[in-house]
């Protein structure tokens, strides 16, 4: 097999507040050529570095939103966030979970501080990620997985120098808690100091990794340090990373769906009219009800 080069390597752009909750850097779609249809399926990722929110009694986090026609997955790597949805889901996201919704054809949700954390204040950082639906899925019912630590599938790294925690697709045998609808890897890969590992996807996936801790060596070539998103080639299948000190990375790579892509704002669809139809439904209560 050939080694998959980078591409790209992406420095974190300036903040911006989502809700006033999460304090993001958004790589996808708004990073130097990181737009939805180069990263396909995945056509989202804000990524909320590690920032220090003080105690409050009134939970900070995004209001009542809806979304349609893809799927939010929102990974803790410290905080606790709280979710509801007009499904009837509901659920804490703590250290190490995924929370994996699926909008589809309409749901209205929520996301908050947990209660606790809130009133205790502490670090928060959390990547989301929006997949993509196939166009035959984005009207389906909409479904929620709450995905907690112990029951991520992890793959042990030789001599104990760290884990493959596999949250979607496969690793070495190793198969992903989550369900997905087309082919999708999301992986963390904790590292020790020195520790290596390698990966394999099909050289026509879209292939990236954001480094959420710490600082690796990619392809023994390219050291990447922490915040920075690297986007790989879709050419070879290889590509392995070695951790300069612990460390802590997010891989991404998916088959892409190669299907138009029509979005705005919380709604991602196939054409115009649908996304006009969206907010018609959307406008028309047709998501059902959710509390502030």
């Amino acid at each position: 097999m050939k080694t998959k080069n980078i591409e790209i390597v992406v420095a974190p752009r300036e903040p911006h507040y989502v809700g006033d909750g999460f304090r993001v850097h958004n790589f996808i779609p708004s990073g130097y050529r990181l737009d939805m249809e180069r990263m396909d399926p995945f056509i989202l990722l804000d990524y909320n570095s590690p920032f220090y929110f003080p105690p409050t009694d009134k939970p900070r986090g995004v209001s009542v939103h809806p979304h349609r026609g893809f799927e939010t997955v929102t990974i803790a790597y410290q905080g606790k966030v709280a979710h509801h949805d007009s499904s009837g889901n509901s659920g804490v996201i703590g250290v190490g979970d995924v929370q994996w919704m699926t909008a589809a054809s309409g749901i209205l949700h929520r996301e908050y501080h947990e209660e606790k954390f809130s009133k205790e204040g502490g670090y928060f950082q959390m990547a989301q990620l929006w997949v993509n639906l196939p166009a035959k899925y984005k009207m389906s019912t909409p479904k929620y997985q709450g995905i907690t630590n112990s029951q991520i599938n992890k793959y042990q790294l030789t001599d104990n120098k760290g884990i493959i925690e596999v949250v979607a697709g496969s690793y070495k045998g190793i198969k992903g808690a989550a369900s997905t609808f087309s082919p999708v890897n999301v992986f963390n890969a904790r590292l020790e100091a020195g520790a290596k590992a390698g990966f394999t996807f099909p050289a026509n996936f879209n292939t990236a990794l954001l480094v959420v801790v710490g600082e690796i060596n990619v392809n023994g070539s390219e050291t990447i340090a922490e915040n920075h998103f690297v986007l790989f080639e879709n050419e070879g299948e290889e590509f392995s990373i070695e951790a300069s000190k612990k460390s802590t990375v997010l891989i991404l790579s998916g088959e892409p769906l190669n299907e138009p892509i029509a979005a705005q704002g919380p709604f991602v669809m196939n054409t115009p009219e649908q996304i006009a139809q969206a907010i018609k439904d959307y406008n028309l209560g047709r998501f059902g009800y959710l509390e502030e």
